[in-house]
């Protein structure tokens, strides 16, 4: 039985460690996967090329290129792309790391 428990939180922890976890303001209201994400805080969750963003109870999951650079950045940075309330999310650069979250083009914003 404490066999069966202790492999349970192995198992749970590798999952967890798997998947890294990081914080973005959208200063803006933002439309991803034809999904509509107001202005405000989220939580984004990284697992191989699949973003989870989630705000409160509510999240999106989208396909994500990674891609890792030469040098860290400073702060967390949102590209967007588009005009009006026509605007989509079109990379996120982490601070703190190398890395860029870019998202697949969006078609018929």
């Amino acid at each position: 039985m404490m066999n069966r428990f202790v492999l349970a939180f192995a198992i749970l922890g590798l999952a967890a460690a798997s998947a890294a976890t990081y914080r973005v303001t959208l200063s803006q209201p933002s439309r991803i996967e034809g999904k509509q994400l107001k202005a405000g805080e989220y939580r984004l969750n990284v697992a191989d090329s699949k973003l989870t963003i989630v705000s409160g109870k509510e999240s999106v999951e989208v396909p994500v290129k990674i891609q890792n650079g030469e040098t860290k950045f400073d702060s967390t940075a949102v590209r967007y792309t588009g005009t009006g309330d026509k605007v989509s999310i079109q990379e996120i650069r982490l601070g703190g790391t190398k890395t860029t979250l870019l998202f697949v083009e969006q078609t018929g914003l």
